[in-house]
Order: structure tokens, then C-alpha cells, then sequence
């Protein structure tokens, strides 16, 4: 596993949806399903009511998607994954920096 010092640690963050097609009004316990695999890869990550950001290397954050993928796929439900990457080499703790320079800005305020 590459080291964020190493030059081929490329620091991604990622925001992810993945959730099955077809399975009515509540997804809770599908999603959670796909929350737990995130959750157990140990790298940083945060859950709101409409997605999960993933911070790593881009290579381990793949590895987690494509797992936490395959928990509802293998499963036999049509699965959709919507992802979004942020890839800055060099960086590191963006999960958090991000939304402390917007708060910083915003005069301290965390709402």
C-alpha cells in the first residue's frame, strides 16, 4: 500500500451513492449494507443523507467502491453507483481541510 509521502500516493476523495434499482420506497438496509464495507476498509470516511465520502489513495479507494459494489451486486440486485473523484497528488486530510477553509470563511460557523 502506497505511503502518502511515497510519489505514487495519488490523495482522492471520493463521494459515492451506490444502491439498488427496484427494491421500493426504503433502501436503509441495502445502503447499510454498502456503508459497512466502507466503514471496515479503514479509510476515512463521512456519511450524509445522501452519500458517503471516501478519502484515499485512488488505487484503495477503487478497491473499496468496486467491494462495496459487489455486496449488493453479488446479491443479484441491479445496482447503481453514482461517484465523483477529487484527485490532488500532494494532499492529504482533505475530508476535513475542505470544510474547515469554507468555515474559516464563513466566520467559524459549523452548521
Amino acid at each position: 500500500m502506497p505511503n502518502v509521502n511515497d510519489s505514487s500516493y495519488l490523495n482522492t476523495v471520493a463521494e459515492v451513492t451506490i444502491a439498488p434499482s427496484g427494491q421500493g420506497e426504503e433502501l436503509s438496509t441495502y445502503v447499510a449494507q454498502v456503508i459497512k464495507v466502507i466503514r471496515d476498509s479503514g479509510l476515512p470516511n463521512q456519511t450524509n443523507a445522501m452519500s458517503t465520502v471516501i478519502e484515499g489513495d485512488l488505487h484503495r479507494v477503487m478497491e473499496v467502491v468496486e467491494e462495496a459494489t459487489r455486496v449488493l451486486a453479488e446479491q443479484g440486485y441491479r445496482t447503481g453507483v453514482s461517484l465523483r473523484l477529487d484527485i490532488r497528488p500532494g494532499k492529504r486530510d482533505q475530508i476535513h481541510e475542505k470544510v474547515e477553509r469554507v468555515n474559516q470563511i464563513l466566520g467559524g460557523e459549523n452548521r
